[in-house]
């Protein structure tokens, strides 16, 4: 196999995995029940002037199902912390106990669980279009090589390959990220 089709498989795939584990990170802000710190992920709190991750200023870690309980490095972080949590309008109401900050997380409705599943079968169609736009670049380059005919058409067929087997994959999340919202 020619060294150029080579590098542009392996460079291909690379784009398809790292679309892969973005789709992971976006389904991990999903909720699906039950508590988790994943949940809150995504939340930037203000510390000393710089916005920083929650998970870098206090412990954040689920005593139960229902139940996240953040407990700031800082006790003067507990408001900036209970700010950042509305603000990520994640449908959370977070309390505070003078010490630390506590999630309830509500039990989810069977509309909110079609809400969330959808959500997902978005995130997903987002992926798989990722994967198809890495595809199309692949075919293009492919084609602006010198090559033989014969060549193109094997890189085209390996391309396509690796297409259809990262998208099963997203289908596959998918298929587990739905089942997990839509189990009570």
């Amino acid at each position: 196999m020619n060294e150029d089709i080579k590098f542009i498989l392996d460079s291909t795939e690379e784009d398809m995995k790292a679309a892969l584990t973005h789709l992971e990170k976006q389904l991990l802000n999903i909720r699906a029940g039950k508590a988790s710190p994943a949940m809150l992920s995504s939340i930037m709190v203000e510390y000393y002037g710089s916005i920083t991750p929650l998970n870098q200023v206090a412990n954040v870690n689920t005593p139960d199902a229902r139940t996240i309980s953040i407990q700031p490095f800082e006790k003067a972080l507990i408001p900036e912390i209970e700010k950042s949590i509305q603000n990520a309008n994640l449908g959370f109401n977070p309390m505070n106990n003078g010490e630390s900050v506590i999630i309830n997380v509500p039990p989810l409705t069977e509309e909110r669980r079609l809400t969330l599943a959808k959500q997902a079968r978005a995130e997903g169609e987002e992926a798989k279009i990722g994967i198809r736009n890495d595809r199309k670049s692949a075919m293009n380059e492919v084609k602006k090589l010198e090559v033989s005919e014969d060549l193109t058409n094997n890189a085209e067929i390996d391309i396509q390959a690796l297409t259809d087997r990262y998208i099963k994959k997203v289908d596959e999340m998918i298929t587990v990220k739905e089942k997990e919202i839509m189990t009570v």
